[in-house]
């Protein structure tokens, strides 16, 4: 009997240090992964784009938004976004075809509301690269 529970308790002690070791070989394959120009998520949930790493200090700056960053510990960097696959080829995978997606909902350039056409400037490109004078203006005239 006490065979037994020796057994089964080398068993959980193996399988505890491979885990962590897993994780470990993990950890270093993102680490390497770390470059100025990669999408990353925080373990708070910010995204943003890593502008420099200090490996020194254990620092990345990260860039949220255009002209706007934030400095975290590289441990609080949690995992590299990768960017997300057309819905063209998720399309042609699925074996409908570009001819299959045509008028669909799966199309980009359908709009199930053709009613609604918004002006050029509250379209969500056009948000991009305003001021936060124009921002606060828009967002007063939308209140109306």
């Amino acid at each position: 009997m006490t065979i037994l529970l020796l057994v089964i308790f080398a068993f959980f002690i193996f399988t505890m240090f491979r885990r962590n070791k897993k994780a470990q070989a993990q950890q270093a394959e993102m680490r390497t992964k770390f470059v100025p120009g990669v999408e990353v998520m925080t373990n708070f949930g910010l995204f943003g784009r890593i502008l420099s790493v200090d490996e020194a200090e254990n620092k990345v700056v990260l860039e949220l938004s255009p002209g706007t960053t934030a400095t975290v510990h590289r441990q609080a960097v949690s995992k590299i976004v990768e960017p997300p696959v057309p819905a063209e080829e998720n399309a042609t995978d699925a074996g409908l075809g570009a001819s299959g997606a045509e008028g669909s909902a799966m199309d980009p350039r359908f709009d199930p509301r053709p009613e609604i056409q918004r002006p050029e400037a509250q379209r969500p490109e056009a948000q991009l690269h305003e001021t936060p004078e124009q921002t606060l203006r828009r967002l007063e005239g939308e209140g109306k």
